[in-house]
């Protein structure tokens, strides 16, 4: 089966791009999946940020984005280059750059790459609902030619490799009056600029397609990917990935593995960072630990596939598999109901219902009674065929992928059938940890509507357990079972300690199931990323936060000392504010 994002669901293969160059650093082609992060200094702060970046080079940083939001910031990237070459860290620099051409221009003289947000560069973003005729939008796409063409000039005459990034969250009005707030509009958006440079006969190009919003996020990356294969032979650029504003913790880890390891398993991805709201060093171990099944000669997957199979779902479009209804220990499966958490009875018993509360599994493993079998076995599925609904599941110790694995098994049995998902298919540990495993396996699959329970064993304590599998759900937007935070990594646009204010809006609000809360350290992605939350906390000046509801800011340049009493009293005025 082929779906143009990935020659086959059910077996890996690494999509086969051109080599694109960041300085001394390979990306694409025949190159291990490189891992990056982006420094939280102020990029005119010299002495901060060569010491942040020499703290991720010895961390195993291969990439370090900076912020340039202004050509005086720009200039600055002049004297942090000459530091670090100077102490002898030869890490290749990105440039992020919004709003500002100009100080695209200065930054391209002293890094070795610019990353643009094409919703930023040119367009308007203001929220503005506006009919464009055709004729008005391609006076628009004019202005982007006009003022885009200098920078990819100058990128090809000095070898600077450059990165279409778009994010969900900062899509243009244009985008979204045509497109909508979709992964189209995204794709899109990249792909305009994509054309220019192509004009230019410019290809040092890098995608990627950021959301804090996981479906988006793998959505987009697989339309854009099946979008450059229909271009064309040639549009076989790298693509970088993230979920953006992913938090801190557990949680964030999680998501990031759901997002980021759903699309390695479908074979892309080249370079990819995983967003903390932590010191930017702590990014580093968890992207090399997603990136190290991928790497070049790690054997992926089993010998060629002897079964036919279907599409098991649609790559681009989220849609939950409909099994039918069935009981087992006394709790419903199925379609229509929640994804429920299982452990082994024994562990379940180790919990007291009155302390896990919401956390508590709702099934044992032995109450399920899975039909256990490989996927491949054309026998064992046969006998599925006319046998009532059901609760199924990948027997353990298969030659597969879970990933891989599951997905066949959805696609060869009938959809009546409910699925058990496991974190793991192995008897013992392997190099992935608890939370990681949970998000690579069980959480991308949720996400490909795959799923109806999952079992949870890699994590060994069953407090603990418990946990990890109601974070795996939320991570994967199927059920919510506690506070939900959006939560940027912080960066030099940053006006406030991001990482000091998260850990006191969780504090106070830490109790409100099902309350989404974004945690934005400035405007450039903060309302757009917002659009699924509640409410907002966003860095507007210095010290000073602007709160939202939505996508509306209520409140204005609010002293950041006061901010979270503010926020809590907003929620309280919406009627979503619970005592703890």
């Amino acid at each position: 089966m082929s779906t143009l994002h990935c020659p086959s669901l059910y077996q890996y293969t690494r999509r086969l791009t051109r080599e694109v160059m960041v300085g001394n650093v390979g990306i694409g082609g025949t190159n291990p999946i490189r891992i990056q992060s982006m420094l939280t200094s102020d990029t005119l702060d010299t002495a901060g940020c060569v010491r942040e970046s020499l703290a991720l080079a010895e961390a195993g940083c291969e990439i370090i984005r900076l912020t340039a939001q202004t050509k005086v910031y720009a200039a600055n990237l002049e004297n942090i280059s000459r530091e670090l070459r100077a102490a002898g860290c030869n890490v290749p620099l990105v440039a992020d750059i919004h709003f500002k051409p100009d100080a695209a221009m200065e930054a391209a003289k002293w890094v070795e790459k610019i990353r643009v947000n094409p919703g930023n560069f040119v367009d308007k973003k203001k929220f503005v609902e506006r009919d464009y005729t055709d004729y008005e939008y391609e006076e628009e796409i004019e202005k982007i030619r006009t003022a885009f063409t200098p920078l990819v000039l100058f990128c090809k005459e000095h070898g600077r490799a450059m990165r279409l990034g778009a994010n969900h969250g900062s899509l243009s009005d244009r985008i979204l009056n045509r497109y909508g707030d979709t992964p189209d509009g995204m794709v899109e958006s990249a792909l305009e600029f994509a054309r220019i440079a192509r004009e230019l006969d410019y290809h040092q190009l890098v995608f990627s397609m950021k959301s804090s919003n996981v479906k988006v996020m793998i959505q987009a990356y697989r339309l854009l990917v099946k979008r450059l294969a229909e271009e064309g032979l040639d549009w076989n650029y790298p693509i970088h990935l993230g979920v953006t504003e992913a938090g801190e913790g557990e949680d964030a880890r999680i998501k990031s593995a759901t997002g980021v390891g759903s699309l390695l398993a479908d074979g892309i991805g080249d370079t990819l960072r995983v967003s903390l709201t932590e010191d930017p060093v702590y990014e580093i171990a968890p992207g090399f630990e997603l990136a190290a099944p991928y790497q070049p000669g790690v054997v992926q997957s089993a010998a060629p596939l002897a079964v036919e199979a279907p599409d098991a779902f649609n790559p681009f479009e989220f849609n939950k598999r409909k099994a039918e209804l069935i009981t087992r220990g006394g709790v419903s499966l199925g379609w229509n109901e929640p994804v429920r958490v299982v452990l082994p009875e024994a562990a379940c018993k180790a919990l007291d219902p009155a302390v896990m509360k919401d956390f508590m599994p709702e099934i044992s493993y032995e109450d399920c009674a899975p039909v256990e079998l490989d996927p491949r076995d054309a026998a064992a599925t046969a006998a599925l065929a006319e046998a009532p609904a059901t609760l199924v599941t990948v027997k353990d110790g298969i030659d597969m992928p879970v990933v891989q694995a599951f997905r066949l098994l959805a696609a060869v049995i009938p959809t009546r059938h409910s699925i058990l998902l496991k974190d793991t298919l192995c008897n013992g540990l392997d190099s992935l940890s608890a939370p990681m495993a949970g998000g690579v396996n069980a959480g991308a699959l949720l996400c490909d509507g795959i799923g109806n329970a999952v079992l949870v064993r890699r994590e060994t304590a069953p407090d603990k357990a418990a946990r990890l599998g109601f974070n795996i759900l939320q991570a994967a937007g199927v059920r919510l079972s506690k506070t939900e935070y959006v939560s940027c990594p912080s960066c030099g646009r940053t006006h406030y300690n991001i990482q000091e204010a998260a850990a006191r809006i969780r504090e106070a609000t830490g109790h409100l199931k099902g309350v989404k809360i974004a945690i934005m350290g400035c405007i450039v992605n903060g309302p757009g990323e917002m659009s699924d939350a509640d409410f907002g906390y966003v860095g507007g000046a210095p010290n000073k936060i602007n709160l939202y509801v939505g996508h509306t800011p209520v409140v204005m340049n609010i002293p950041q000392e006061e901010a979270v009493q503010h926020l809590v009293q907003l929620i309280k005025d919406h009627g979503r504010w619970v005592e703890p």
